[in-house]
């Protein structure tokens, strides 16, 4: 989702880089425990939280001094992806609802596998590697795992699974729609998208005869955390750290967001969050693929840049 390009990590790279990183993956992390502390059902959350998430971003924009006026065309590209994002947002809050927060976090990963099965449609020239194969057949084997010990839990994992996949579009959309605006007024954009849709299906709920629900006094407490410190706070730092520490190192703490949320939900809530032994190495495959892929293609492209030479 970044807007900005990440070089290899620079000498101002320092311990501070290296914390404000792992801080914004820890509010990303804590998403869904939020998701559980909130009493809304899932599209309220997500309505209130991008549209809360919008106007922080405009205030951030305005402060960067980065216009918002993109023309009518970006601007309904944006808003257009923005809806992707809500119903990203959606099938997670609904995967924690249905099942609990370590079942949505545990199928958060097979993002990559969605990725790149989704880019070479996007994309002119680009196959499915036999690592990505490889590794995709290795996370579906695990994925099979955690349905097989955690039957219980299906419908919250097979949201959850949606949820990724909702979430790899967007990636593969977005990648073509990020390079030439501010991110402040990228995001903006699209949290008012979002917005839009999570309010569409409220409306159409509502002319099916279900009335949607207004936050309790606590809900506003958790909400303005999650849209200002885990959406609008997080990005902003997420993109002053893509300056100084490469794509590869942001990426493998990135993977760490599911064990984050996992370890947070069990502190908050107890034995409601205790899952079983397979459950537990299911995730720890899929974990595992996503943070060892990136460092065998680094390692393969590396040795095609050598062969070439030669």
């Amino acid at each position: 989702m970044s807007s900005l390009p990440a070089n290899s990590s620079s000498p101002s790279a320092s311990w501070a880089n290296w914390l404000q990183l792992h801080l914004v993956v820890l509010a990303w992390g804590f998403t869904g425990p939020l998701g559980r502390l909130i009493s809304l059902p899932p599209v309220e959350t997500v309505a209130w939280r991008t549209g809360m998430a919008a106007l922080g971003l405009a205030v951030v924009a305005r402060m960067l001094r980065a216009g918002l006026n993109v023309g009518g065309h970006t601007a309904l590209k944006l808003l257009g992806n923005g809806l992707l994002v809500g119903g990203h947002w959606m099938l997670f809050f609904l995967a924690v609802k249905l099942g609990n927060v370590s079942v949505a976090m545990a199928a958060l990963p097979t993002t990559m596998i969605w990725c790149s099965l989704l880019e070479p449609l996007f994309e002119k020239g680009r196959r499915i590697s036999r690592l990505e194969l490889g590794m995709g057949v290795l996370m579906v084997l695990a994925v099979g795992l955690i349905f097989r010990v955690e039957f219980a839990y299906w419908q919250g994992f097979a949201a959850g699974l949606g949820c990724a996949f909702v979430g790899a579009l967007f990636a593969v959309i977005n990648k073509h729609l990020v390079a030439r605006e501010h991110f402040a007024v990228i995001s903006c954009y699209q949290m008012a998208g979002a917005c839009v849709g999570a309010v569409a299906v409220l409306v159409g709920q509502w002319l099916l005869g279900t009335s949607p629900q207004s936050p309790q006094t606590a809900d506003w407490v958790w909400l303005l955390v999650l849209s200002q410190v885990c959406t609008v706070g997080a990005y902003a730092a997420y993109m002053n750290v893509l300056r100084h520490l490469s794509v590869f190192s942001i990426n493998v703490v990135y993977n760490l967001e599911p064990v984050y949320g996992i370890v947070l939900a069990a502190l908050l809530f107890g034995d409601k969050e205790r899952m079983s032994g397979g459950f537990y190495l299911g995730t720890g495959i899929i974990l595992m693929a996503v943070v060892v892929t990136p460092w065998l293609q680094a390692r393969a492209r590396s040795a095609g840049d050598t062969r070439r030479k030669t």
